[in-house]
């Protein structure tokens, strides 16, 4: 005998069963908005990744030591650094005190610095590993080996999102960096919620969100379709059992199709003022900051953005290439700042500012090298910024040491980071698991601590 909920089973699926949700038996959509554990201070999280590695004694951590010791070997014991380097190398860029905390910033941000007391600048940052890929996997991901799920995976899955005609996790980079697409993959989470890369190297939206648009058929049937295709699925499913892919096509597919609504407006940046796309700058990572202001704006959870291909803040040779890239980056930040303030986002959006690691406050030397004047990959020491969404503004915490090279004062962990993050988003990072291959996986693995200094 067929019951009433085995025939609605049957001939739902995916997101078709919208219509049924809160009838017992029908799974709702994984992608609506859930409850957090506790009550939570952010919504939303944009994160702004300067892949390759920015130097923190030339941006956010000035080391006046470096001054005096230039040109000579480190006094103290020099820790170990992924390739040859020589005697220390002072920044060829100047330091000033911003707002009224008096934080000191590099000139290569001094557009950033301006908003330094809405920022709080944790100078005390170290990983595990002085090389890029296990180091933006743990950034990303938790750990420093592929196989886990990212940071962005794991909030649409605690979270869901609360834009159901947009993707929850959004990663704009024109390319790809090193590694790829597995620094917003799932894993072993459902592939529903995997980030949804974005081209913004493009200008035009139909461009940057290809095949969106269908052509031949208009939105009604189109719906029948997918209608259709759902209850075959649902069909399939029930002779042979749960497929979590196919499943994850059938919700990527309704996305798709939900997209069609509203994505074309989304990441359309000739929409706002002409005065506003140049206060952001005519350059992939400006139209990144811009479209991550205008998706939050619009309810996605994460959006993340990747300077550029590759590792462009990889500057082994010179520093000093690092003025151009900061001549993309600081109006870009500045103006997400300013943006996320007066469209009243700031307070419940976290915002995270950095690279993998930092770089050491002496010369590189190696054969790799061609002009000396660069710095190594450090990770022992560098920093990051974090603001919006709970986080303590006008703030310095923790510190390296006197030359810049490791933390020794309040050192903080991406594992921390993560915690704290997640926390400020009501998820309690202990809780926030996934049980897979006979254990609970969790973003911390089994560490991870609240930074309770720098929250508000």
């Amino acid at each position: 005998m067929i019951t009433r909920r085995g025939i609605l089973h049957t001939i739902g699926g995916g997101f078709a069963m919208a219509a049924y949700r809160g009838i017992a038996g029908v799974e709702a959509a994984p992608l609506a908005p859930k409850a957090p554990h506790f009550p939570a201070k952010a919504k939303r999280v944009i994160f702004l990744f300067l892949n390759g590695g920015p130097s923190q004694v030339d941006t956010f951590d000035p080391k006046p030591m470096l001054d005096q010791y230039h040109g000579k070997p480190m006094p103290t014991p020099n820790l170990k650094t992924e390739r040859r380097t020589g005697n220390l190398l002072k920044s060829p860029f100047t330091f000033q005190r911003y707002g009224q905390s008096g934080i000191e910033v590099s000139e290569l941000f001094a557009k950033t610095a301006q908003h330094i007391d809405d920022l709080c600048v944790i100078r005390s940052m170290h990983t595990d590993r002085p090389n890029h890929e296990p180091s933006l996997f743990l950034l990303n991901c938790g750990e420093k080996l592929p196989g886990r799920p990212s940071m962005g995976a794991w909030l649409t899955y605690g979270l869901g999102t609360d834009n159901q005609n947009l993707p929850g996790y959004i990663v704009l980079c024109p390319g790809l960096p090193v590694v790829g697409p597995e620094l917003w993959g799932t894993a072993f989470l459902p592939a529903v919620y995997q980030g949804t890369h974005l081209p913004n190297n493009e200008k035009d939206p139909e461009k940057l969100v290809r095949y969106l648009r269908n052509t031949s058929r208009g939105p009604a049937e189109q719906r029948r379709q997918l209608d259709l295709l759902a209850r075959l699925n649902r069909l399939h499913m029930k002779q042979t059992g749960t497929d979590p892919e196919l499943e994850a096509s059938v919700h990527a597919m309704e996305v798709a199709f939900r997209m069609q609504t509203e994505a074309m407006e989304a990441f359309d940046t000739a929409r706002e003022p002409e005065s506003t796309r140049e206060r952001y700058g005519d350059t992939d990572f400006g139209r990144g900051c811009l479209m991550a202001a205008r998706l939050v704006e619009r309810g996605v959870r994460m959006v993340q953005v990747y300077f550029g291909n590759s590792q462009p803040w990889d500057n082994h040779d010179d520093i000093l290439i690092h003025r151009k890239l900061a001549a993309e980056a600081d109006p870009a930040i500045a103006a997400l700042l300013d943006d996320l303030k007066e469209r009243g986002l700031f307070g419940e959006t976290v915002v995270i500012i950095g690279g993998e690691f930092g770089r050491t406050p002496s010369v590189e030397t190696s054969g790799l090298v061609k002009v000396q004047n660069g710095r190594d990959h450090n990770s022992h020491g560098f920093s990051m910024l974090v603001g919006g969404g709970g986080f303590r503004g006008g703030m310095v915490y923790g510190a390296t040491d006197e030359f810049g090279f490791k933390a020794v004062d309040k050192p903080v962990h991406p594992h921390d980071l993560h915690a704290t993050v997640l926390h400020l988003l009501g998820l309690d990072h202990t809780r926030l698991t996934y049980r897979h291959s006979g254990r609970d996986f969790r973003l911390t693995d089994v560490h991870g601590n609240l930074v309770d200094g720098i929250l508000a």
